[in-house]
């Protein structure tokens, strides 16, 4: 692989960016901490406070917007690699998430939304594993719960917009069902429906965040205790740490990739289950 040199270089200066960050005279094991996520302020503007986070939050922003600038703006018949690599990752979307499940006219007419919840949602998910930055920006709940919400509206509004008569009654009041029953399914159907949905949406992506930093903080941070802190024979123990912070790093990767994926397959799914014909 071409990029793997690249890839491995940044690997290496995360893990001895987080150990030397760690690095202290003091021999005892500092873990993670849920304080992580609550850094304090970089800056203040009134009453709007600025942390790390939401620095690397609008950094993912302007990463993802100059990206698709220089990768659009001058669009040529026969791609060159960058074109070429912009136009694979919104075919991605286009084919497996729209298209796909959507069909190609509610697919392209919700293309831009789901385009949007991907790319976002994959790169802030990616500052998790970044050199510097080392945190994912989806790791505090401000994002994921936009996401959620963004897609709960949109699910809602495909439904009236495809049956303003039928939509409540065929979500809540399934077909088939005898009338009886429905005084438990109807309760059911809402909760599920109306509530679980962006709920399991928002701390599906946030858990999955919170707990990837987490253990990529303990394994570099065990790394720095074993080898800085104890020395000595301590020292092949810390191997072992950083061999699994490697390895988690690289997971990490894949969990960012896939849950910006199911992010927007979900939403895809529920706008399906929206404009279906029997709403």
């Amino acid at each position: 692989m071409i990029g793997a040199p690249k890839l491995e270089t940044a690997l290496f200066t995360q893990a001895v960016n987080l150990i030397a960050n760690a690095a202290t005279d003091d021999p005892t094991f500092h873990g993670p901490s849920i304080d992580e996520f609550f850094p304090g302020a970089v800056f203040q503007i009134g009453d709007l406070v600025i942390n790390r986070i939401h620095i690397i939050q609008f950094i993912a922003t302007l990463a993802i917007v100059l990206i698709f600038w220089l990768g659009t703006r001058r669009m040529k018949v026969v791609p060159g690699r960058f074109q070429g690599l912009v136009e694979m990752g919104l075919d991605f979307v286009r084919v497996n998430v729209a298209e796909d499940l959507l069909g190609k006219k509610d697919g392209k007419r919700f293309l831009p939304l789901l385009t949007t919840i991907f790319f976002m949602t994959l790169f802030m998910n990616l500052t998790g594993i970044i050199p510097f930055m080392n945190i994912a920006g989806t790791a505090i709940i401000a994002v994921p719960l936009l996401l959620a919400v963004i897609s709960y509206v949109t699910f809602i509004y495909a439904g009236f917009k495809k049956s303003p008569k039928n939509f409540m009654k065929n979500s809540l009041f399934p077909a088939g069902v005898p009338w009886p029953i429905y005084i438990i399914v109807t309760p059911i159907e809402f909760i599920s429906t109306f509530i679980i949905r962006p709920v399991t949406l928002t701390l599906r992506l946030l858990m999955n965040m919170m707990v990837g930093h987490l253990l990529l903080v303990l394994f570099f941070a065990a790394t720095q205790f074993f080898v800085f802190g104890l020395g000595g024979w301590w020292s092949a123990l810390g191997v072992g740490t950083l061999a699994f912070g490697f390895a988690f790093t690289l997971f990490e990767i894949l969990v960012a990739v896939l849950q910006a994926y199911v992010f927007a397959l979900l939403t895809a799914v529920y706008i399906q289950l929206a404009v279906a014909e029997e709403h």
